[in-house]
């Protein structure tokens, strides 16, 4: 469960690993709900003021082959952006068949370092459970910011829960996000949401909470 921050609108910068944390919600069958996890970690009810929340997606590789999936993933990379998600894309290469490869670990730790640096907030949320950020956790509690990482956690790495100064634990978000079909699993996490569950619902494990859909 989610604490109320007790200062006075403490300014908030998300940072979301989008294959991480849509693998993690395709795991619990579930379809990742961008609006309802934006207002459920910077929502007004957190008392929290959003700076920007920056999403870091590997798109699949400019090739005909892989033309189809790059045209879904910029048409949800194009939802988020005009849902005011800051996004950043990383063109994938080739990897064993059938599959591709675009790791946004080093852009997204560069750019918390930079934004930390432009933006000053007083908290940073790393939406991932890789323990390549532990490192990252690091050197931003040294320049005196609060580093919070939101995961499921039983898919977070000790070593990156040890770093921050607090895990949120998001399975009991994932648990109100819409069920998936076992064969729409792989789009899931790039399909912007349908109209009707763009209205704000209130969770049961949150309150006071409004909340938003994808």
């Amino acid at each position: 469960m989610r604490k109320k921050d007790t200062s006075a609108r403490a300014r908030l910068l998300v940072l979301v690993d989008e294959s991480n944390v849509g693998s993690s919600v395709r795991t619990a069958g579930r379809g990742l709900d961008w609006l309802k996890l934006r207002d459920f970690l910077a929502g007004p009810s957190t008392g929290r003021e959003l700076i920007e929340m920056v999403v870091y997606a590997g798109l699949p590789p400019a090739m005909p082959i892989w033309q189809d999936e790059r045209d879904k993933k910029n048409k949800f990379v194009q939802w988020l952006r005009s849902n005011g998600f800051m996004v950043v894309t990383k063109d994938g290469s080739p990897a064993e068949t059938g599959h591709y490869k675009a790791n946004v670990d080093v852009m997204m730790a560069i750019d918390a370092l930079e934004l930390s640096v432009l933006m000053q907030p007083d908290v940073v949320v790393l939406v991932t459970g890789d323990t390549d950020f532990a490192y990252l956790v690091t050197k931003l509690r040294r320049r005196g910011i609060r580093v919070e990482v939101a995961s499921v956690a039983q898919n977070l790495g000790n070593i990156l829960r040890s770093a921050a100064n607090e895990v949120i634990d998001l399975a009991a978000l994932f648990r109100t996000f819409e069920m998936i079909k076992v064969q729409d699993s792989q789009s899931s996490a790039q399909r912007p949401p349908r109209p009707q569950q763009q209205r704000r619902r209130r969770p049961p494990f949150r309150r006071p909470a409004s909340q938003a859909t994808v």
